[in-house]
């Protein structure tokens, strides 16, 4: 037997109230679901976030063994040794799931939506992730955003950029300075290294936040996401 197709990730999808031209894909943390940051992100907002354009799509991580919790099967995007910025990273595993977002994004292109009028970002892991999907593999996305999010000191993406000439996706970074699991450093330096490398990138602040998020933040998320993905002209015949 051959090497079975990765199964088509879960997903919890937030329907445009309009007319769908572009897409966004949102990330959970490491042991949460796409069902559940849906629901953080409701919670905080009192309501969806919702657009008239954009669909959002919440995918889930397959369970598997996870290193930080002594191997037990966890809901994350991709296994690391410890949770520091100075060891390797696991990239095997992060390189696997890059092919399931693939296809996740692929899948978007083949209803129509143009490569340029995707965003992929997260929370936590699922910015790191996101940041390895866009910045080695989707060069030519619309943006990438990552919130509490981190790179290791020697990581791929960093590898990658050294290497490149083209355009880059505009990364918007957002992260608590009372973070006690993502450090705030570790958050700011991999927004230096990433500007350093030549991407567009911005890191707004958020005095006492700890690991998580908050409206002010979600807010400031949304008014770049319209900005990076405008409602598109309907195209006079």
């Amino acid at each position: 037997l051959g090497m079975a197709a990765p199964a088509a990730l879960q997903r919890s999808v937030v329907s445009p109230a309009g007319r769908h031209t572009a897409s966004l894909i949102f990330l959970h943390g490491s042991g949460d679901t796409g069902q559940g940051a849906r629901a953080w992100i409701k919670q905080i907002l009192n309501q969806d976030m919702a657009f008239q354009h954009i669909k959002v799509i919440y995918p889930t991580a397959p369970a598997r063994p996870y290193t930080p919790m002594k191997g037990a099967f966890s809901n994350v995007w991709f296994d690391r040794y410890k949770i520091c910025n100075d060891c390797p990273e696991h990239i095997e595993s992060i390189d696997s799931m890059c092919q399931g977002l693939t296809d996740l994004i692929n899948d978007e292109i083949k209803n129509g939506i143009a490569k340029n009028r995707i965003l992929i970002g997260g929370f936590s892991m699922g910015g790191g992730m996101a940041m390895h999907l866009a910045y080695r593999f989707h060069q030519d996305l619309a943006g990438v955003f990552a919130l509490s999010s981190f790179l290791n000191k020697d990581s791929a993406v960093y590898q990658a950029l050294k290497r490149n000439e083209s355009a880059l996706p505009e990364l918007f970074q957002c992260h608590g300075t009372a973070d006690e699991l993502v450090l705030y450093s570790w958050g700011e330096e991999t927004n230096k290294m990433l500007k350093s490398l030549g991407v567009s990138a911005s890191l707004h602040t958020f005095p006492n936040l700890n690991h998580e998020l908050n409206r002010t933040e979600i807010e400031k998320l949304k008014s770049w996401i319209v900005k990076k993905l405008p409602v598109e002209a309907p195209k006079a015949n």
